[in-house]
């Protein structure tokens, strides 16, 4: 990185991970005060197809008067390494909900449980901190790791939305899960959420 300030975000620590939070603020910051070079370091993207899809989803505007995000970087506490995201978007905080998505950016990190360590303190984040009352995914039924994923964490299934997502060009359906508050409140006591925030500006 050069000596560009980027203004310091909400940070969690696991036991492997700092998780930075991507709020609005500091996304704007990233897109109108760095150098590609420095953007690509910040989100981890190792080529230019991955820098340009996220200049274009900002030059699009990722947030509107009713729509907004709370996107957390995985960072390698050894390394500092992006390991990939985990986070809200479409969250509209209105109607106090948000879905919820994630990624890790290299198959060398799958498998390890590390979206496991990530998605419970970040959904206590969204409940306790976002105030959130309804937190929701959408995924496809042959997402196998992620449909364990969320039922580890209490999500409950309402049903297929069809034809919602396209894949290689091709309409897919969706099957929707979604957490509430009052469930949260009853289960979190047996998720291990052994973490604290070490930063918060």
């Amino acid at each position: 990185m050069t000596n560009t300030t980027i203004p310091s975000p909400f940070i969690l620590e696991t036991e492997r991970m700092y998780l930075r939070l991507l709020s609005p603020e500091v996304y704007g910051y990233l897109f109108t005060n760095c150098s590609d070079k420095e953007i690509k370091e910040y989100f981890g993207f190792t080529t230019e197809e991955e820098l340009n899809a996220e200049k274009e989803k900002y030059s699009k505007g990722y947030t509107t008067y009713f729509v907004s995000f709370a996107n957390f970087h995985l960072l390698d506490k050894q390394s500092g390494r992006v390991l990939g995201s985990c986070g809200y978007h479409t969250w509209i905080p209105k109607h106090r909900r948000a879905e919820v998505g994630y990624y890790l950016l290299h198959d060398q990190d799958k498998g390890k449980g590390l979206m496991t360590e990530a998605l419970g303190p970040i959904l206590r984040y969204g409940f306790e901190q976002m105030k959130l009352h309804r937190i929701e995914a959408l995924l496809a039924d042959y997402n196998t790791p992620s449909v364990r994923l969320l039922k580890r964490f209490g999500f409950k299934d309402e049903g297929t939305v069809r034809g919602h997502y396209v894949v290689d060009g091709i309409n897919e359906d969706s099957v929707l899960v979604s957490l509430l508050l009052p469930e949260y409140e009853q289960l979190k006591s047996s998720w291990n959420l052994a973490i604290q925030p070490v930063q918060s500006n």
